[in-house]
C-alpha cells in the first residue's frame, strides 16, 4: 500500500486546473525546428556557425512556447540549458567536442533521473515529459524503466556516432537518426498505455457521491 501511495500521489494528491496547450503541429514544430536549422546551418556555414544559431534557435523556441502556454515545462528547460553551456564551450575553445557531448549529457541525465525515481518509488516519468498519464503502479514501473533504459542507450549510441563518424555525418543523424528513434519508441508504448491504463481521477464525482453519502 506504501508503495502504490507513492505512485499515486503525485497524480491522484491534488487536483490542478488543466494546462494551456500547443497546437501539435506547432509543438512539433517548435520540438524539431531547432535540430532542423542546426542541420541548414551547418551544411551551409560549418559547425561552429551553426553551434550559435542552434543556440539562439533554442531559446526563441522555448520563448514562443511559454509565451503562449505561460508554463515552464522541465524537459526543455533542462535541454535549453545544457545546449546554452555546452554550446558557448565549443565556441569560446572552438572545439565541437562539447556539442557533440552534448546529447551524451541529457539523455544520461534524464535516463539516470528516470532510474532514480524508479528506485525510490516516484514516477518521476510524468515530471520529465510534462504530462499526465493514469497507470497503474505496475504500469508506472514498466514505462518508467523502458524510458530510462532508452535514454541510456541513446546516450551510448550518441558516443558511438560522434567518436566514429564525422561531424556532418553526425548532425544529419541528429536529426534524422535521433529523432526518428525517439518518435518510434514512443508510439511502441501505446499498448502499453492501453494495458496500464487507470481510471482517470474525477474529484468533482467524487465530491457528489461524498455529498450524497453523508445525507
Amino acid at each position: 500500500m506504501l508503495t502504490r501511495a507513492r505512485y499515486t500521489t503525485l497524480m491522484d494528491e491534488k487536483p490542478v486546473p488543466p494546462k494551456p496547450k500547443l497546437n501539435p503541429m506547432l509543438k512539433l514544430a517548435l520540438d524539431i525546428g531547432p535540430l532542423v536549422v542546426f542541420f541548414a546551418a551547418n551544411a551551409r556555414f560549418g559547425i561552429f556557425p551553426a553551434t550559435a544559431i542552434f543556440m539562439a534557435t533554442i531559446v526563441a523556441a522555448f520563448a514562443v512556447s511559454y509565451v503562449l502556454t505561460r508554463h515552464i515545462a522541465i524537459m526543455p528547460v533542462v535541454t535549453a540549458v545544457i545546449v546554452l553551456v555546452f554550446g558557448s564551450l565549443t565556441l569560446v575553445f572552438h572545439d565541437d567536442t562539447f556539442i557533440k557531448l552534448k546529447p551524451t549529457i541529457i539523455y544520461a541525465l534524464f535516463g539516470a533521473t528516470l532510474i532514480g525515481g524508479y528506485l525510490m518509488g516516484k514516477p518521476l516519468l510524468a515530471i520529465v515529459f510534462d504530462s499526465m498519464f493514469h497507470l497503474t503502479e505496475e504500469g508506472w514501473r514498466k514505462l518508467t524503466f523502458r524510458w530510462a533504459a532508452f535514454f541510456i542507450v541513446m546516450a551510448v549510441v550518441n558516443e558511438i556516432v560522434w567518436r566514429t563518424q564525422s561531424t556532418d555525418f553526425w548532425v544529419s543523424f541528429k536529426l534524422f537518426g535521433f529523432t526518428p528513434l525517439t518518435f518510434g519508441f514512443a508510439m511502441l508504448q501505446y499498448p502499453l498505455l492501453m494495458k496500464y491504463a487507470a481510471a482517470t481521477p474525477n474529484p468533482e464525482a467524487e465530491a457528489e457521491r461524498e455529498e450524497a453519502s453523508s445525507r
